[in-house]
């Protein structure tokens, strides 16, 4: 206690003692370490941030856009897009899943994308003939893939032989998911859809325009 009396007393009286201008000199370096430590935790904290902010690619509300044309190599892999690699890293580390689709070409989902999905999916009831038939179909054929470090997947003989899949197909961005078409089936597709058939516009597209 008398210690510590002694020592802020001591410190005190050194203070005093200095000239002006040596009150202003240690001021000025005191200052300038101050802002030196607090600067650099800011600095680190605002890293820290960036870091680890959740953005809304890691939320699942990244959107995948575009029609791209990619050849399968002799083994069966196809390079994911570079524009969608960095999202997908981020968002499920390169897992995805692949799976079938009615229409006869396949769907590829972000793993986190998948998942609900499936649950639903898994939640209707098998008595029903036709959820029974989406299960087996969607659930049945679905297969976990990794991006490579090339950014490659591999998709499965299965998979590839369903949907025709050879050589020449095409990753369809479907927003939260991709589909992945034969080029000759997805030019057909296309020519279906620039017109309408029998049925006429959809109700739902009623009065909505571009």
């Amino acid at each position: 206690m008398g210690y510590l009396f002694w020592q802020e007393n001591f410190s005190d009286f050194c203070f005093k003692s200095l000239s002006h201008k040596q009150k202003l000199l240690i001021f000025s370096l005191t200052a300038t370490l101050f802002l030196i430590t607090v600067g650099g935790s800011g600095e680190k904290w605002e890293n820290f941030r960036l870091k680890n902010e959740v953005s809304p690619k890691n939320k699942g509300n990244y959107m995948f856009r575009g029609v791209t044309p990619i050849s399968l190599d002799s083994k069966g892999r196809l390079a994911v897009p570079a524009k969608y690699r960095e999202g997908l890293l981020s968002f499920c580390a390169g897992h995805l899943v692949v799976t079938a689709d009615p229409s006869k070409c396949l769907l590829v989902y972000p793993q986190p994308a998948w998942e609900p999905i499936e649950q639903k999916l898994n939640s209707l009831s098998s008595f029903n003939p036709q959820s029974r038939s989406l299960q087996r179909l969607l659930v049945g054929n679905a297969s976990d893939v990794e991006m490579d470090g090339a950014g490659r997947i591999l998709v499965p003989p299965p998979l590839r032989q369903f949907a025709g899949l050879i050589k020449d197909v095409v990753l369809v961005g479907q927003g939260a998911k991709f589909e992945l078409w034969d080029q000759e089936k997805w030019d057909l597709q296309i020519e279906n859809a620039l017109v309408f058939r029998d049925s006429g516009i959809p109700p739902e597209l009623d009065g909505f325009s571009l």
